[in-house]
């Protein structure tokens, strides 16, 4: 495999995906589509990073029963895996619900909580085309230390460091002001609107981009079926629509996104081109159950 290299380190889960045939009844069966994928933000991205044909490096934790699934999964999508294995911890677990364009997540972080920065080394890292960074492996895992080392040792090894932010509670949680500080330094930002709105204040997708413009020189506001808004300092932002495609699962839109813009803007240097291959792999996700593409 040949072309410009991906780092990713972050979260690595095992989904399972309930879609209900109706609505759920309390205390009483309910018919449902129940399948187990390979999941996690961060892991997400590097399937589909891999995938697309870019070469990639995932750095992720797990516990030992299910090691080789993962590492499977991962290599089965052309990603090299660095899986650490923690002890006394079991891989991380979400139970998602899908109903429609909704879902209710049940999640246990498991072996992801432990998670540390020192993971990505800096053999790893040097000669990366990009560093790509799982928000919640920050919230609820390395903190803003672990943060701050990743985004400096690349920053010094001439590598550009882009960040997913992952879900509005943890960040709530974990508090606005001091996640934005522990990634100053990356250069692309990829939130939804819904994350931009807590870390902005802002409602709208324009005022949302403009603000977080001061934080980070690229940012892609993710809008779901209305596409995505790419903003760069100085210029005219860019509202890339959404293909029309049948919804089943919107589990990893995100994560697709994020890989199929950055492997296209690091190939060409395009933002319309990058725009277009995000939108293209988020359609192709939420047209089958899980994150990962389709083997």
């Amino acid at each position: 495999m040949s072309g410009p290299r991906f780092v990713v380190i972050g979260d690595v889960i095992n989904d399972i995906v309930v879609v209900p045939r109706g609505t759920i009844q309390v205390d009483a069966d309910t018919t449902a589509s129940v399948r187990t994928r390979p999941g996690g933000s961060a892991a997400n991205t590097a399937a589909w990073l891999g995938a697309l044909g870019a070469e990639v490096d995932f750095v992720g934790c797990v516990g030992s029963e299910s090691l080789e699934w993962h590492r499977n999964a991962l290599r089965d999508q052309g990603v090299t895996p660095h899986l650490n294995v923690e002890p006394g911890f079991s891989t991380g677990t979400i139970v998602i619900v899908v109903e429609g364009e909704h879902r209710t997540m049940l999640t246990e972080r498991g072996a992801n909580s432990a998670i540390s920065s020192s993971l990505v080394t800096d053999e790893i890292l040097d000669g990366a085309a990009m560093l790509h960074i799982s928000g919640y492996s920050i919230v609820d895992g390395y903190g803003d230390a672990g943060a701050r080392d990743l985004i400096d040792r690349a920053t010094a090894l001439g590598v550009p460091v882009s960040v997913n932010p992952g879900a509005v509670g943890y960040i709530l949680e974990f508090g606005v002001e001091r996640f934005l500080a522990a990634i100053a330094g990356a250069t692309v930002f990829f939130p939804n609107l819904a994350e931009g709105k807590l870390l902005t204040g802002r409602d709208d997708p324009e005022g949302i981009a403009k603000k977080l413009l001061t934080h980070f020189p690229l940012v892609v506001v993710t809008l779901g079926a209305d596409g995505a808004l790419i903003a760069t300092r100085g210029e005219k932002p860019i509202l890339v629509p959404a293909p029309a495609v049948r919804l089943v699962d919107p589990t990893g839109a995100g994560d697709a996104y994020a890989a199929g813009f950055l492997e296209t803007w690091v190939a060409t240097g395009s933002l319309d081109l990058a725009g277009q291959a995000g939108a293209q792999a988020a359609a192709r996700v939420i047209m089958i159950v899980g994150g990962r593409p389709a083997i």
